[in-house]
């Protein structure tokens, strides 16, 4: 089952440490199976509610692929030029099966 990186920034500054960091990241998930599935502001259009900042999604085949790829040297060298220059919420969340139906979430506790 695919595993997602989900960023939610609602600030960032631009300058060089960011700059260094994306020219960085995409080497760090190549040995783990992430992709970007979202990057940024996008083309979007809130529907309900109010919502500020970037949304970045990455996909990794699997939640192990993931936690290695986020404690991996090579991410965890060049995550502090993200995080001195951002505010947000960063987590792992696991997809649901092709099949999935909403009243599935009624078996779980």
């Amino acid at each position: 089952m695919k595993t997602y990186a989900l960023a939610h920034l609602r600030s960032v500054t631009m300058g060089p440490d960011i700059v260094a960091y994306l020219e960085a990241i995409d080497a760090t998930l190549m040995p783990f199976g992430g992709k970007f599935v979202l990057h940024g502001d996008g083309n979007k259009r809130v529907l309900e509610g109010t919502f500020a900042g970037d949304v970045i999604l990455l996909s990794f085949p699997d939640r192990k692929a993931a936690e290695a790829w986020y404690a991996s040297p090579a991410y965890q060298a060049i995550l502090p030029l993200r995080t001195r220059n951002s505010e947000g919420d960063v987590l792992l969340i696991d997809g649901v099966e092709d099949d999935h139906r909403a009243t599935d979430i009624l078996g779980r506790k």
